[in-house]
């Protein structure tokens, strides 16, 4: 069995391995990854060959642990990511390079819209009728995007909301609420097969499914990295969040909303942001939490956007796609009758 795992931020992990009478065997582990000294790759493979092969992430990684000489260096890797790519390897999971992409990047539509597609585009990944997708978002109006288990009077302000023309939507991914100003913020959507973040815990499978993006944006000078649970983030702050949602017919959607510009005064009477919020991020106002992409780059929108598309494709080959006039159509009747309701917006009161 051959399993791998791309650290985010870090170096490519290898491993193969054998399963002989339920055990481990014959493991070996490679990759681009410094480690000092050479004995500790020995004394890793020793570590894993022969334990029970439902051996979890964490218990393979706590064995290597142990089995380290001491004074070892890991570089650009660790014990947890060598357990990600050996539970990898035994799920047969796949890599980015083993599907064909297509990356969408359409007209603008409004956010109810947007959300239905969401659910539309995963449901058809799942379904095998769509291979996996990149959608890059366009906004026609402004908008509140609340998580699917937030409460809505505990997270917007409505009136203000209305007075400075947004529309309050709830998605069906958890997480926080997202001010989305029209041409303030790019957002982009994967629907991608679980089989891509198979192994992974679900925390692992955020970074995972991001680190094309901080590629990105450190090709054009941002010390970008990831937070857990789901922040992209920089030194000079805060520039975006992610959220997940898995149907039941083995689809994953994973989308991100991250800041280009941003009005730190109008974010504080739109969203209830509450203390406790903001004393964990270490802050005292919302303006501070997030630091927009265009103060980091200089860069327009549309040049930032152009270059995470020319690295997504660098990665797997995408090729130009479009949402089909039937996605289309399904997309509209699931806004209509879902995301345009009472219901689910006050599903959560």
């Amino acid at each position: 069995m051959h399993g791998e795992y791309k650290v985010p931020g870090g170096k490519l992990v290898v491993v193969d391995l054998d399963v002989v009478d339920g055990r481990i065997a014959n493991f070996r582990l490679a990759g681009d990854f410094f480690l000092e000294p050479d004995s500790a790759l020995d004394a890793i493979n020793q570590a894993v060959d022969g334990l029970p092969a439902e051996t979890d992430a964490a218990s393979l990684a706590s064995a290597i642990h142990r089995g380290l000489p001491d004074g070892s260096t890991l570089l650009g890797f660790s014990p947890e990511a060598v357990g990600t790519a050996i539970r990898r390897s035994l799920a047969g999971a796949a890599d980015w390079k083993d599907f064909d992409w297509q990356l969408i990047h359409s007209e603008a539509v409004p956010p109810r819209l947007h959300l239905a597609l969401d659910e539309v585009l995963t449901a058809e990944v799942g379904a095998g009728r769509r291979g996996p997708t990149l959608r890059i978002w366009e906004w026609d109006e402004s908008a509140v995007v609340i998580g699917s288990f937030q409460s809505l009077k505990n997270e917007v302000d409505l009136e203000q909301a209305r007075e400075n023309g947004f529309e309050v939507v709830r998605r069906i991914s958890g997480g926080g609420a997202m001010l989305m100003k029209r041409g303030q913020v790019i957002t982009y959507s994967l629907y991608v097969p679980a089989e891509l973040v198979q192994g992974m815990t679900f925390a692992d499978s955020y970074a995972y499914l991001d680190d094309w993006v901080l590629t990105a944006l450190q090709s054009l000078g941002i010390d970008a990295r990831y937070q857990p649970l789901n922040d992209i983030t920089s030194t000079a702050g805060k520039i975006g969040g992610a959220a997940q949602k898995r149907l039941g017919n083995g689809a994953v959607l994973h989308h991100v909303t991250m800041s280009y510009d941003m009005d730190g005064d109008l974010m504080a009477r739109v969203l209830r942001i509450g203390r406790e919020k903001l004393s964990d991020k270490g802050t005292k106002s919302a303006a501070k939490r997030v630091d927009p992409l265009r103060s980091q780059t200089g860069l327009s929108r549309a040049e930032i956007i152009d270059r995470m598309k020319e690295t997504f494709v660098s990665i797997t080959k995408a090729e130009t796609g479009d949402i089909t006039p039937a996605e289309y159509t399904a997309a509209q009747d699931l806004a209509d009758s879902k995301f345009a309701s009472d219901a689910w917006l006050n599903r959560v009161p």
